[in-house]
């Protein structure tokens, strides 16, 4: 585990962006498949994942932004 100590922060922290949106096109998905009926699923379910796939873009967005900008806000 010492090469992630060597990772710069950014870097790691881009990473985590990237996760975050892998997150959330996995949560895209999975309320088609309940929306179109090959999944079971109730629609205060779908909502669910609605509000978290929000959440799940918006940390990717602003993670990312972050990371352009070269400012690190997770590790500290």
């Amino acid at each position: 585990m010492d090469f992630i100590k060597n990772i710069p922060p950014v870097n790691l922290q881009a990473l985590v962006a990237l996760a975050l949106f892998g997150a959330s096109l996995l949560v895209a998905r999975m309320v088609v498949n309940i929306q179109s009926g090959k999944w079971p699923g109730s629609p205060i379910f779908v909502l669910y994942l609605r509000v978290l796939l929000g959440f799940l873009f918006a940390g990717s967005i602003g993670l990312g932004f972050y990371c352009f900008a070269g400012i690190n806000i997770i590790f500290k």
